[in-house]
C-alpha cells in the first residue's frame, strides 16, 4: 500500500519505522520546517526528517500544508493511506480526501478524553492512573473522527511525561499496521466518538510550569511529572529559577502548620517543603539556573538551609 506520512517529533518515529518495516511503500514524508533549538539557536531537523532521509524517502516541509497549492502534489503521490502522528498542523478536507482508503491518526489518549495537542501532559496533571493510545479516522475537526483501535496504559505514581510518551509511541506503532490492514480488508469497523465524554488537552506554555506552593503536594508532584522533560516545573529561589526534576509526596506527614513554600528539613536523598492543604512534598532532584542537576539533599546542604526557613514564595499557577 502507498502511504503518505505526516509527523514531526520523536513520538512519531516508531510509527514511521513500523510502516517502513512492514513493507508498505512510504512515498513521501511531511514534517514541520527545521526549527531553531539548542545552543546557538541553529535550525535543527525534526526526528522524522532524519529517519526519512536515512531511508531515502522524499521529505516535504511546508510552513502550512493546508495551502491548495499542494493539491497537485498529493494527487501525484496517489496514497492509499495518509497516516498522521503528532504532525502539528490542522489538515483540510481536500488533503484528507486524497487518501484512497482512509486518513488515519495515532493519538496519545483514550479518545474522546484529552483531544488536542498535549494529551500526555494533561493526563498527568489531572492525576490519571490510566491513559492509552487510539487509532482513528480523521475528519476536519480536532481529534473527533471515528475510533478504530485503542490500548490502555497504566500510569504509576512516578511516571513522567517523557517516559509515558515513549511507552505510548511504541504502543501506537504496534497498533498502526493492524489498523491499516483492517481498514484495507474491511474487517475493522469505525465507532463514532461520544462527544458528551470529550475533554480537552490544549498546548502548554512555559509559564504553566511555575509552581504554586499553595497547591497540594499531590498537585505539585503531578506538575513535576507532567512537565518533565519540558518545560520542567520550576520555582524562584533568591531571584533565580529552580527547576524540580523529580519529587514524591510524603504520606502521613502530620500537621506542619507552616506557610506553603517553607523548608522543613532534609531526608537521605531529598528536602522537604511545606505545601498547601497541610501536605508535604519531598524534592528529590533539582537544578538551579546555570548549574548541574543535584539531589534535594545536596542542594539543601549547599545552601545551608535551616528547618522552618521560608524558602519559596507562593506563585499563582494558571493550569488549575
Amino acid at each position: 500500500m502507498r502511504v503518505v506520512f505526516l509527523g514531526t517529533p520523536d513520538f512519531a518515529v516508531p510509527s514511521l519505522r513500523a510502516l517502513i518495516d512492514s513493507g508498505n511503500q512510504v512515498v513521501a514524508v511531511f514534517t514541520q520546517p527545521d526549527r531553531p533549538s539548542g545552543r546557538g539557536n541553529k535550525p535543527h531537523p525534526s526526528a522524522i526528517k532524519l529517519l526519512a532521509l536515512s531511508e531515502r524517502i522524499p521529505v516535504y516541509q511546508p510552513e502550512k500544508v493546508r495551502g491548495e497549492e499542494h493539491c497537485s502534489l498529493f494527487e501525484q503521490l496517489r496514497p492509499d493511506f495518509i497516516v498522521v502522528v503528532a504532525y502539528g498542523q490542522i489538515l483540510p478536507g481536500w488533503l484528507l480526501g486524497a487518501a484512497r482508503i482512509a486518513p488515519v491518526n495515532v493519538h496519545a489518549s483514550l479518545l474522546p478524553k484529552y483531544r488536542g495537542a498535549a494529551p500526555i501532559v494533561w493526563a498527568l496533571l489531572n492525576g490519571e492512573s490510566v491513559t492509552g493510545v487510539t487509532t482513528m479516522l480523521m475528519d476536519e475537526h480536532l481529534d473527533t473522527g471515528p475510533l478504530l483501535l485503542r490500548r490502555e496504559m497504566p500510569i504509576t505514581e512516578f511516571t513522567t511525561a517523557g517516559e509515558l510518551a515513549t511507552q505510548l509511541s511504541h504502543a501506537g506503532a504496534e497498533m498502526l499496521i493492524p489498523t491499516l490492514n483492517g481498514l484495507r480488508d474491511g474487517t475493522l469497523k469505525p465507532i463514532a466518538q461520544d462527544d458528551a465524554q470529550a475533554s480537552w488537552a490544549p498546548r502548554i506554555t512555559k509559564e504553566q510550569a511555575r509552581i504554586s506552593w499553595e497547591g497540594s503536594a499531590e498537585r505539585i508532584h503531578n506538575m513535576v511529572r507532567a512537565f518533565n522533560p519540558w518545560p520542567l516545573a520550576f520555582t524562584d529561589y533568591q531571584g533565580r529559577r529552580l527547576q524540580i526534576q523529580s519529587s514524591r509526596t510524603v504520606k502521613d506527614a502530620g500537621s506542619q502548620a507552616r506557610r506553603p513554600g517553607t523548608f522543613l528539613g532534609k531526608t537521605e536523598t531529598g528536602m522537604l517543603v511545606q505545601c498547601g492543604k497541610d501536605t508535604v512534598l519531598e524534592l528529590l532532584e533539582v537544578q538551579i539556573q546555570s548549574r548541574r542537576p543535584t539531589s534535594g539533599r545536596e542542594f539543601a546542604n549547599g545552601a545551608r538551609l535551616l528547618a522552618d526557613t521560608p524558602l519559596f514564595h507562593s506563585q499563582s499557577a494558571e493550569q488549575e
